[in-house]
């Protein structure tokens, strides 16, 4: 058995987010330390509301501490159309506010890594706010982590006349992603809907995980109706991208990604949406104007979808 990985999650706790936690805790590969809130696919309140649900489905107790409400400007854009007003589906769960620490979610970040330094990753599946709020704290926060895996980006400018899904968690607060893509760190993952959006769980999958039974696998399509209401407006069918799911795969198995590079990532607008894009054309070349230099992040430009496919639903039928 590889190394065990001991995962701080920060989530917006959704559809995907949920499908995450129900994958790290069956990887017996993966320790989920902590976990911490944030608004997003649901307003905070309910994210917290789900971490707490998930955590009891799966007998799994951890610190969890309450995060922002909202991005560092502006209002928070919540999902609901996507994952269901309360985040999972609206299928009527009990889901009372678990025990939190009291401490805010950028306070938990910063409070582990100083406590544990280089020992644990730093898994982010929601808008960047906490971590731009941690940045705040401590700037050299991300040195102190092992390694820091996002879900959002869009990977490298594509071939002219390509288009890529909404690039949610940088849209979100674009204002904290460029804090935490300028920030000093060992080593930042950028798992972008470039590579997200190609990875599907289709109507067989979903099958299966249905077939299997297990209390992870019964709960993970429980939720899915919204999710599915949502995606067959894209491809006319009944399927969903793994969006959360593959970054904690990556995180996990580096191997499930098989192409990146590794360069500068800036947080570039169209006077519409923010996107995260690394630096780069698709040909491999400088954009065609000055951008801000930034460190290396390590930015995913493509995946073995199948096989993370098939370890997925294999871990959540288990």
């Amino acid at each position: 058995m590889s190394q065990i990985r001991h995962v701080v999650v920060d989530t917006d706790t959704g559809v995907d987010d949920a499908h995450t936690l129900l994958y790290l805790a069956g990887r017996p590969d993966a320790e989920i330390v902590a976990i911490t809130s944030v608004y997003g696919n649901c307003v905070e309140e309910d994210a917290t509301r789900n971490i707490g649900y998930v955590n009891r489905l799966l007998g799994l107790d951890v610190p969890v501490a309450r995060g922002a409400a909202a991005p560092l400007t502006g209002s928070p854009r919540i999902a609901g159309y996507v994952h269901g007003k309360d985040g999972l589906g609206d299928m009527g769960y009990d889901r009372p506010l678990p025990e939190v620490t009291g401490e805010s979610g950028a306070e938990m970040l910063v409070r582990l890594a100083a406590e544990r330094p280089g020992e644990l990753d730093l898994l982010a599946l929601g808008p960047l706010t906490n971590l731009g709020l941690a940045l705040r704290i401590d700037p050299g926060l991300f040195t102190k982590y092992r390694s820091v895996v996002l879900m959002g980006g869009s990977g490298p400018y594509g071939p002219p006349g390509t288009s890529l899904m909404v690039d949610a968690n940088i849209n979100n607060d674009a204002e904290a992603a460029r804090a935490v893509f300028a920030a000093p760190r060992n080593e930042l993952v950028m798992v972008g809907v470039n590579v997200t959006g190609t990875t599907i769980l289709d109507e067989k999958a979903i099958a299966a995980l249905r077939a299997a039974g297990t209390p992870k696998a019964r709960f993970a399509t429980e939720i899915l109706d919204a999710y599915l209401d949502f995606y067959q407006n894209e491809w006319g069918r009944r399927i969903i991208p793994l969006h959360d799911p593959l970054a904690a795969g990556i995180l996990l198995d580096p191997g499930f990604a098989t192409a990146w590079t590794d360069g500068p990532v800036n947080v570039v607008s169209n006077g519409f949406m923010a996107r995260a894009r690394l630096m780069r054309t698709f040909d491999g070349l400088p954009p065609a104007f000055r951008y801000e230099p930034a460190p290396d992040t390590r930015v995913i430009t493509a995946v073995d979808s199948w096989r993370f496919v098939t370890d997925f639903v294999e871990v959540l039928s288990r």
